[in-house]
């Protein structure tokens, strides 16, 4: 069985964006481990169940962990519209004041507050569109999508019903 690494995600515990390289694997019991013949339609039933709620719970640890991840993503990219936010009260009562007075030596009064007001709306802007590019880069959970799409051929005629998986008949 393997380890899934838990930490805060430093470069010593294995993985760099939250996202474990290894999931704690579940084991399932090996299925030919009675003799041929031998095993009742109880046992089967019971081998059956247990293999599959083994199954699902591996998948549901599986989306578990890229969600976790794509969620850490998010809230780093919403990070930049929080500093972009801040960025726009508190600088523009201060640093508007000081930057239009220090201006106001050179230029007439307006022109100098204008310059300054321009400047922290392109801040904030950028800002924002850093904000933006961060979270644009979140992604859907490929490898659950992939891995239920391989898990719907364990079940015989469950994908015979189920729209968006591939057998699909209507």
């Amino acid at each position: 069985m393997s380890e899934t690494n838990r930490g805060n995600g430093r470069s010593g515990t294995g993985y760099s964006d939250g996202v474990p390289n290894t999931i704690s694997s579940i084991p399932l019991s090996d299925v030919d481990y009675r003799a041929p013949g031998t095993g009742s339609i109880g046992n089967l039933v019971k081998d059956a169940t247990t293999q599959v709620s083994t199954l699902v719970r591996a998948e549901v640890e599986l989306a578990k962990a890229e969600v976790t991840g794509e969620i850490k993503k998010g809230l780093q990219g919403s990070l930049f519209f929080v500093l972009a936010l801040a960025v726009l009260i508190f600088s523009a009562f201060f640093f508007f004041f000081f930057a239009a007075e220090t201006l106001d030596i050179w230029l007439p009064r307006w022109a100098s507050f204008l310059i300054v007001f321009v400047f922290m709306l392109l801040m904030a802007g950028l800002l924002a569109l850093l904000g933006y590019l961060r979270v644009k880069k979140l992604r859907k959970p490929e490898k659950t999508i992939d891995s239920l799409k391989q898990a719907s051929t364990v079940f015989p005629n469950q994908h015979d019903s189920t729209p968006g998986l591939p057998g699909y008949k209507k």
